[in-house]
């Protein structure tokens, strides 16, 4: 069975990094889906799509992975550019400055 192990990027509607410290185990779909010619909706069969782990280190997801015999793969986390003004937040409301406030 295929699965992937990675670290969750944060939200849209995040500003901070919650829940994007641990590691998801994921498991790949077997089959594809279906659609349901009455309603339109999407179903499979494959139960393990719905299922995600989650560990506290990647470490730990390799090991669970070895002691269940699964096939991963592991997909390392962009780093982040930090976005840090000069001024930061005080430079708003600076005397000094030269042009007109645009805001």
């Amino acid at each position: 069975m295929r699965a992937r192990i990675y670290q969750p990027a944060k939200t849209a509607m995040q500003s901070g990094t919650a829940k994007t410290k641990g590691w998801v185990l994921e498991f790949a779909p077997s089959s594809s889906r279906e659609v349901d010619p009455l309603m339109g909706w999407t179903s499979s069969d494959d139960t393990q799509s719905q299922v995600r782990l989650r560990f506290d280190s990647k470490k730990a997801a390799l090991d669970y992975a070895k002691d269940k015999g699964l096939d991963v793969t592991v997909q390392e986390p962009k780093a982040r550019k930090h976005n840090v003004r000069a001024g930061g937040y005080g430079e708003n409301f600076a005397t000094h400055r030269r042009g007109a406030w645009t805001h």
